[in-house]
């Protein structure tokens, strides 16, 4: 475990590249003031997604004096390599140098980190993680991640894997996922999952988010897919809580946060026991939740 060097709110730049989309944020004392956002090209080379992180950091104006943070889908190990952990969402991301990459051309130190944990570092300390001790953030978007901060320090790993928990299985799961490893969280509950087991039952070419909205009309089809996508969440938190005791876990992405996604996940979690139900909360700093973890970290 690594332990956080700086808790004041924090002030720079910030890039969150997800599964999705990537976005650069100015923050001034943990308040954004300046955005942008891209689609995420997921079958872009290594070098085309840094020139994709810099094109944003320069449409924002870098300034020479501020300092800089990128949080990010996949593993960062303890040299600040990038490795991609499910190919389905970056195709050709393998032991990328980002963090001297990134500091070499930006000319600065740069701190490069897991979005996941990025975000409970984040949460930690200025959201819905404050008051706790040994807590979990779970994303549910995309994919399934997670990033843990236990007796109050962040769960790092050299390798970067630590804090994964959408890699772990499911009882729910019955595929393999873009990792290679068979019947996982993500592969269930996740966003892609979502709509590749809509497919399978007839609905072609939808997105999550079309399903979920299907759900919201009553369709029946659609709210079978999204009350396993929350009972698959659930059972994490329970796994993850005989594991570590968890105090508390706050849940984000666009799945988790989307409407009556929570309230499913808790109604799950209700059927354990109780000493496996810790308190569940909705994510406090939202989509910002990364790019003030990332920067905490300088």
């Amino acid at each position: 475990m690594t332990e956080v060097s700086q808790i004041t709110a924090p002030s720079g730049v910030a890039v969150d590249f997800g599964g999705t989309k990537i976005s650069a944020t100015r923050l001034v004392n943990g308040a954004p003031q300046d955005s942008l956002k891209v689609a995420t090209d997921g079958t872009a080379s290594a070098a085309e997604q840094v020139a994709a992180i810099c094109d944003l950091l320069d449409q924002l104006a870098l300034q020479p004096q501020e300092v800089v943070g990128v949080a990010l889908a996949g593993r960062v190990d303890r040299e600040g390599c990038w490795h991609a952990l499910n190919t389905e969402t970056l195709s050709d991301v393998q032991a990328v140098p980002l963090r001297a990459m990134l500091s070499e051309r930006l000319a600065r130190p740069v701190a490069v980190q897991n979005d996941a944990v990025a975000a409970a570092i984040g949460e930690y300390h200025f959201g819905a993680g404050q008051g706790c001790r040994d807590f979990a953030f779970l994303t549910v978007s995309t994919g399934v991640g997670g990033g843990l901060v236990l007796d109050g320090r962040p769960v790092i790993s050299a390798r970067g894997l630590a804090g994964h928990v959408g890699f772990t299985t499911s009882t729910l799961g019955d595929r393999r996922c873009g990792t290679g490893r068979m019947n996982t969280v993500e592969s269930r509950a996740s966003g892609r999952a979502i709509a590749h087991y809509a497919a399978e039952m007839g609905q072609d070419g939808l997105t999550a988010k079309d399903v979920f909205e299907a759900h919201l009309a009553g369709k029946d089809w659609a709210s079978e897919l999204i009350a396993t996508s929350a009972q698959a969440v659930a059972e994490l938190i329970g796994n993850l809580t005989s594991l570590l005791d968890l105090d508390r876990v706050a849940i984000g992405g666009s799945i988790g946060m989307a409407e009556g996604y929570l309230d499913q996940v808790r109604a799950h979690l209700a059927a354990e026991p109780a000493i496996f139900r810790p308190d569940v909360v909705p994510v406090a700093l939202r989509a910002e939740a990364a790019h003030v973890g990332v920067l905490t970290l300088r």
